[in-house]
Protein backbone atom coordinates (compact mmCIF):
# COMPACT_ATOMS: atom_id res chain seq x y z
CA UNK A 1 0.00 0.00 0.00
CA UNK A 2 1.30 3.44 -0.95
CA UNK A 3 0.23 6.52 1.04
CA UNK A 4 0.95 9.39 -1.33
CA UNK A 5 1.50 12.39 0.93
CA UNK A 6 -0.50 14.68 3.22
CA UNK A 7 -1.72 11.78 5.34
CA UNK A 8 -0.98 13.82 8.47
CA UNK A 9 -1.75 17.53 8.11
CA UNK A 10 1.16 18.90 10.13
CA UNK A 11 0.49 22.42 8.81
CA UNK A 12 -2.68 22.55 10.89
CA UNK A 13 -1.98 19.88 13.47
CA UNK A 14 -3.26 20.66 16.96
CA UNK A 15 -2.40 18.66 20.07
CA UNK A 16 -5.83 19.29 21.53
CA UNK A 17 -7.57 17.88 18.46
CA UNK A 18 -6.92 14.26 17.52
CA UNK A 19 -10.23 12.37 17.24
CA UNK A 20 -10.58 8.71 18.06
CA UNK A 21 -11.55 8.06 14.43
CA UNK A 22 -8.13 9.34 13.31
CA UNK A 23 -6.42 7.05 15.79
CA UNK A 24 -8.44 4.15 14.41
CA UNK A 25 -7.00 4.81 10.94
CA UNK A 26 -3.45 4.75 12.32
CA UNK A 27 -4.22 1.58 14.25
CA UNK A 28 -5.58 -0.07 11.10
CA UNK A 29 -2.44 0.80 9.13
CA UNK A 30 -0.20 -0.49 11.95
CA UNK A 31 -2.27 -3.67 12.00
CA UNK A 32 -1.74 -4.16 8.26
CA UNK A 33 2.02 -3.65 8.68
CA UNK A 34 2.16 -6.17 11.54
CA UNK A 35 0.31 -8.74 9.40
CA UNK A 36 2.80 -8.44 6.53
CA UNK A 37 1.48 -5.66 4.27
CA UNK A 38 4.26 -3.45 2.93
CA UNK A 39 3.35 0.21 3.49
CA UNK A 40 5.26 3.01 1.75
CA UNK A 41 4.66 6.53 3.07
CA UNK A 42 5.49 9.21 0.48
CA UNK A 43 5.85 12.68 1.98
CA UNK A 44 3.82 15.65 0.73
CA UNK A 45 3.73 19.36 1.47
CA UNK A 46 1.40 19.22 4.48
CA UNK A 47 3.70 16.64 6.10
CA UNK A 48 6.96 18.00 4.65
CA UNK A 49 8.63 18.08 8.07
CA UNK A 50 8.75 14.28 7.85
CA UNK A 51 11.14 14.54 4.89
CA UNK A 52 14.05 14.65 7.32
CA UNK A 53 13.27 10.97 7.94
CA UNK A 54 13.07 10.06 4.26
CA UNK A 55 14.78 6.76 3.55
CA UNK A 56 13.95 5.20 6.91
CA UNK A 57 12.71 1.61 6.80
CA UNK A 58 11.33 -0.35 9.75
CA UNK A 59 10.24 -3.82 8.78
CA UNK A 60 7.34 -3.47 6.35
CA UNK A 61 7.18 0.31 6.75
CA UNK A 62 9.18 2.68 4.56
CA UNK A 63 9.22 6.48 4.26
CA UNK A 64 10.38 8.13 1.01
CA UNK A 65 9.95 11.31 -1.03
CA UNK A 66 9.32 9.41 -4.27
CA UNK A 67 8.97 5.83 -5.36
CA UNK A 68 9.79 3.91 -8.54
CA UNK A 69 8.35 0.42 -8.85
CA UNK A 70 7.99 -2.07 -11.67
CA UNK A 71 4.53 -3.53 -12.25
CA UNK A 72 4.17 -6.25 -14.88
CA UNK A 73 7.33 -5.07 -16.61
CA UNK A 74 6.32 -1.39 -16.66
CA UNK A 75 8.09 1.32 -14.66
CA UNK A 76 5.82 3.43 -12.43
CA UNK A 77 6.93 6.71 -10.85
CA UNK A 78 5.00 7.85 -7.76
CA UNK A 79 5.38 11.15 -5.90
CA UNK A 80 3.08 13.67 -4.23
CA UNK A 81 3.50 16.52 -6.73
CA UNK A 82 3.98 19.61 -4.55
CA UNK A 83 7.39 20.05 -6.18
CA UNK A 84 5.53 21.68 -9.10
CA UNK A 85 3.61 24.08 -6.85
CA UNK A 86 5.42 27.38 -6.21
CA UNK A 87 2.81 28.37 -3.58
CA UNK A 88 4.15 25.72 -1.19
CA UNK A 89 7.62 27.28 -1.04
CA UNK A 90 9.22 30.38 0.50
CA UNK A 91 7.04 33.32 1.54
CA UNK A 92 4.18 32.02 -0.60
CA UNK A 93 3.81 29.10 1.83
CA UNK A 94 2.11 31.40 4.37
CA UNK A 95 -0.53 32.31 1.80
CA UNK A 96 -0.94 28.63 1.00
CA UNK A 97 -1.48 27.86 4.69
CA UNK A 98 -4.12 30.57 4.95
CA UNK A 99 -5.73 29.14 1.87
CA UNK A 100 -5.67 25.75 3.58
CA UNK A 101 -7.64 27.18 6.51
CA UNK A 102 -10.17 28.62 4.05
CA UNK A 103 -10.43 25.26 2.31
CA UNK A 104 -11.05 23.50 5.63
CA UNK A 105 -13.79 26.01 6.48
CA UNK A 106 -15.39 25.45 3.08
CA UNK A 107 -15.35 21.69 3.66
CA UNK A 108 -17.03 22.09 7.07
CA UNK A 109 -19.77 24.29 5.60
CA UNK A 110 -20.13 21.84 2.73
CA UNK A 111 -20.56 18.91 5.14
CA UNK A 112 -23.29 20.74 7.06
CA UNK A 113 -25.19 21.54 3.85
CA UNK A 114 -24.75 17.97 2.58
CA UNK A 115 -26.22 16.68 5.85
CA UNK A 116 -29.30 18.82 5.23
CA UNK A 117 -29.48 17.64 1.61
CA UNK A 118 -29.18 14.02 2.76
CA UNK A 119 -32.09 14.39 5.21
CA UNK A 120 -34.13 15.80 2.32
CA UNK A 121 -33.26 12.81 0.15
CA UNK A 122 -31.22 14.88 -2.29
CA UNK A 123 -27.76 14.26 -3.79
CA UNK A 124 -24.67 15.69 -2.13
CA UNK A 125 -22.72 18.50 -3.75
CA UNK A 126 -19.13 19.75 -3.61
CA UNK A 127 -18.53 23.49 -3.28
CA UNK A 128 -14.78 23.25 -3.81
CA UNK A 129 -15.23 21.29 -7.04
CA UNK A 130 -17.59 23.94 -8.34
CA UNK A 131 -15.12 26.67 -7.39
CA UNK A 132 -12.19 24.89 -9.05
CA UNK A 133 -14.13 24.03 -12.18
CA UNK A 134 -15.57 27.53 -12.42
CA UNK A 135 -12.30 29.44 -12.14
CA UNK A 136 -10.37 29.42 -15.41
CA UNK A 137 -7.02 29.93 -13.68
CA UNK A 138 -7.60 26.89 -11.46
CA UNK A 139 -8.54 24.73 -14.46
CA UNK A 140 -5.45 25.95 -16.36
CA UNK A 141 -3.21 25.30 -13.34
CA UNK A 142 -4.45 21.72 -13.03
CA UNK A 143 -3.83 21.18 -16.75
CA UNK A 144 -0.30 22.58 -16.44
CA UNK A 145 0.38 20.38 -13.42
CA UNK A 146 -0.66 17.24 -15.25
CA UNK A 147 1.28 18.18 -18.40
CA UNK A 148 4.47 18.95 -16.44
CA UNK A 149 4.32 15.65 -14.54
CA UNK A 150 3.72 13.75 -17.79
CA UNK A 151 6.55 15.45 -19.68
CA UNK A 152 9.03 14.71 -16.88
CA UNK A 153 7.92 11.07 -16.76
CA UNK A 154 8.27 10.71 -20.54
CA UNK A 155 11.75 12.23 -20.39
CA UNK A 156 12.78 9.74 -17.69
CA UNK A 157 11.38 6.80 -19.64
CA UNK A 158 8.58 5.85 -17.24
CA UNK A 159 5.41 4.15 -18.40
CA UNK A 160 3.18 5.51 -15.64
CA UNK A 161 3.34 8.55 -13.36
CA UNK A 162 1.16 8.86 -10.27
CA UNK A 163 0.62 12.08 -8.29
CA UNK A 164 -1.66 13.51 -5.63
CA UNK A 165 -1.65 17.11 -4.36
CA UNK A 166 -4.28 18.69 -6.65
CA UNK A 167 -7.27 16.65 -5.40
CA UNK A 168 -8.36 15.75 -8.95
CA UNK A 169 -8.79 11.97 -9.49
CA UNK A 170 -7.68 11.14 -13.01
CA UNK A 171 -6.52 8.36 -15.32
CA UNK A 172 -5.51 9.35 -18.83
CA UNK A 173 -2.77 9.04 -21.42
CA UNK A 174 -0.72 12.16 -22.15
CA UNK A 175 1.43 12.35 -25.29
CA UNK A 176 4.43 14.59 -25.92
CA UNK A 177 6.33 14.39 -29.18
CA UNK A 178 7.03 10.75 -29.94
CA UNK A 179 6.41 9.58 -26.37
CA UNK A 180 3.44 9.07 -24.09
CA UNK A 181 2.75 8.17 -20.48
CA UNK A 182 -0.18 7.06 -18.38
CA UNK A 183 -0.95 9.89 -15.95
CA UNK A 184 -2.84 9.00 -12.76
CA UNK A 185 -3.97 11.06 -9.79
CA UNK A 186 -5.40 9.46 -6.67
CA UNK A 187 -7.61 12.44 -5.84
CA UNK A 188 -8.10 12.82 -2.10
CA UNK A 189 -9.87 11.45 0.95
CA UNK A 190 -11.44 14.75 2.01
CA UNK A 191 -14.13 15.43 -0.56
CA UNK A 192 -13.66 13.05 -3.51
CA UNK A 193 -13.03 10.01 -1.27
CA UNK A 194 -10.99 8.30 -3.99
CA UNK A 195 -7.95 6.07 -4.26
CA UNK A 196 -6.14 4.18 -7.00
CA UNK A 197 -6.14 0.39 -7.24
CA UNK A 198 -3.94 -1.86 -9.38
CA UNK A 199 -5.36 -5.26 -10.25
CA UNK A 200 -4.41 -7.75 -12.99
CA UNK A 201 -2.43 -5.23 -14.98
CA UNK A 202 -4.95 -2.38 -14.86
CA UNK A 203 -5.34 0.78 -12.79
CA UNK A 204 -8.75 1.98 -11.65
CA UNK A 205 -10.15 4.78 -9.49
CA UNK A 206 -11.94 3.48 -6.43
CA UNK A 207 -14.65 5.78 -5.08
CA UNK A 208 -15.72 5.24 -1.50
CA UNK A 209 -19.45 4.86 -0.96
CA UNK A 210 -20.45 4.99 2.69
CA UNK A 211 -23.65 3.05 1.90
CA UNK A 212 -21.53 0.02 0.94
CA UNK A 213 -19.54 -0.02 4.18
CA UNK A 214 -20.42 -0.61 7.80
CA UNK A 215 -19.07 2.27 9.87
CA UNK A 216 -17.16 0.84 12.87
CA UNK A 217 -18.08 2.10 16.30
CA UNK A 218 -15.75 4.82 17.52
CA UNK A 219 -14.89 4.52 21.18
CA UNK A 220 -14.88 7.99 22.76
CA UNK A 221 -12.67 8.49 25.78
CA UNK A 222 -13.89 10.53 28.72
CA UNK A 223 -11.81 13.61 29.37
CA UNK A 224 -11.22 15.60 32.53
CA UNK A 225 -9.27 18.66 33.55
CA UNK A 226 -6.61 16.49 35.14
CA UNK A 227 -3.68 15.38 33.01
CA UNK A 228 -3.88 11.57 32.93
CA UNK A 229 -0.91 9.32 33.48
CA UNK A 230 -0.35 7.73 30.10
CA UNK A 231 1.23 4.36 29.52
CA UNK A 232 2.16 4.89 25.88
CA UNK A 233 3.87 1.53 25.46
CA UNK A 234 0.79 -0.66 25.67
CA UNK A 235 1.01 -4.39 25.02
CA UNK A 236 -0.34 -3.90 21.49
CA UNK A 237 2.14 -1.18 20.55
CA UNK A 238 4.99 -3.11 22.16
CA UNK A 239 4.04 -6.19 20.15
CA UNK A 240 4.05 -4.10 16.94
CA UNK A 241 7.52 -2.69 17.51
CA UNK A 242 8.87 -6.07 18.58
CA UNK A 243 7.57 -7.57 15.34
CA UNK A 244 9.35 -4.82 13.35
CA UNK A 245 12.58 -5.39 15.27
CA UNK A 246 12.38 -9.12 14.63
CA UNK A 247 11.83 -8.55 10.90
CA UNK A 248 14.95 -6.39 10.60
CA UNK A 249 17.25 -9.04 12.11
Amino acid sequence: MVLNGDIVDIWQFKKRYFPASHMQVIKEIFGMIAKGTQVVYITGNHDESLRRYSGIQLGNFQMVDKLVIELDGKKTWIFHGDVFDATTKGSAKMIAKLGGHGYDLLILVNRAINWVLKTMGREKMSFSKKVKNGVKKAVAWIGDFEQTAAELAIGKGYDTVICGHIHQPQIRTIAKGSGSVNYLNSGDWIENLTSLEYNEGYWSIHSFNEKEHVVPEVVHMRTSNKIPMLNVLTDEVALFFNSIASATH
